[in-house]
């Protein structure tokens, strides 16, 4: 007999931005094998073959019963989130969860030299990004009955609460990611439209990789002597506030591991061990 998160989320069309790797990765996954009778996902990202490994992955796993569609998209260029939408085969247009996962962060310079490209990618990512997909996602939401219906989940950060040094700009990325989500749930205060922001702490993914410019000994040291979450840690969350009662709003969850004992960096280990 299925769970009755299962049965909550049987027949939801759901987005995945990021879907590639790490937390987006995890959580197409996790949705998969908590409702895998009657899903379809929509995983998108830049990488369109990491997307199609997915794909066959959950087949396998799961079986025909979850709908699993690869979409190249970066969200990073508006051109490309505006007609995200309208690009979809039609039984995949009535979305139901819209999961805003993608995001990086791009090296550990501090002001005066940080970088000009590298703070352009990081708010074009984390923020535009976001927020555009919201807003092309919206208009199918508000379009249903009582003044809208859906789910938008916001992959924030432990570092939209405090910055660190050599961080910055990813903190103030993920500051206003923060704000705008807190913003859009009083906005939407009055639909059935649920906003849920989750902010992990440390994960483990290929974000270190990329904030060092693909240096894999640089992002391996950030982990070293300790134990970070996982990308499964998130997506369990993402997916159990997606499969609450429609009265029920996971509206913020601040997720980080027992060593990270308090906001940014550095990390400070608890365990005697």
């Amino acid at each position: 007999m299925a769970s009755a998160m299962a049965q909550r989320l049987e027949g939801k069309t759901i987005v995945i931005t990021g879907a590639s790797s790490g937390i987006g990765r995890s959580a197409a996954k996790e949705f998969a094998k908590t409702s895998p009778k009657n899903l379809k996902l929509v995983v998108t990202a830049r990488r369109i073959d990491a997307l199609k490994e997915l794909a066959e992955e959950i087949k396998t796993e799961v079986g025909e019963g979850v709908k699993v569609l690869p979409v190249k998209l970066d969200v990073s260029k508006p051109e490309e989130v505006k007609g995200f939408v309208e690009g979809l085969p039609e039984e995949f247009r009535e979305i139901d969860v819209l999961v805003n996962n993608a995001g990086l962060v791009k090296g550990v310079a501090q002001a005066p030299d940080i970088a000009p490209e590298d703070i352009d990618t990081m708010f074009a990512t984390n923020v535009t990004g976001l927020i555009n997909m919201t807003q092309e996602v919206l208009k199918i939401y508000k379009k249903r009955p009582d003044g809208g219906k859906g789910d938008i989940i916001n992959i924030g950060s432990i570092a939209g609460h405090q910055g660190y040094p050599g961080g910055s700009i990813y903190c103030a990325t993920k500051a206003a990611v923060k704000i705008f989500t807190d913003a859009l749930r009083r906005e939407l205060v009055a639909t059935r439209i649920r906003v849920i922001g989750v902010d992990p702490g440390q994960v483990e993914t290929e974000f270190s990789v990329v904030r060092f410019y693909g240096d894999k000994a640089k992002a391996d040291a950030v982990y070293a002597n300790c134990e970070p979450l996982t990308p499964e840690d998130i997506a369990e969350l993402i997916v159990f506030a997606a499969g609450r009662r429609e009265n029920v709003v996971l509206a913020e969850s601040l997720i980080y591991p027992n060593h990270q004992v308090r906001y940014g960096l550095p990390f400070t280990k608890t365990r005697r061990n």
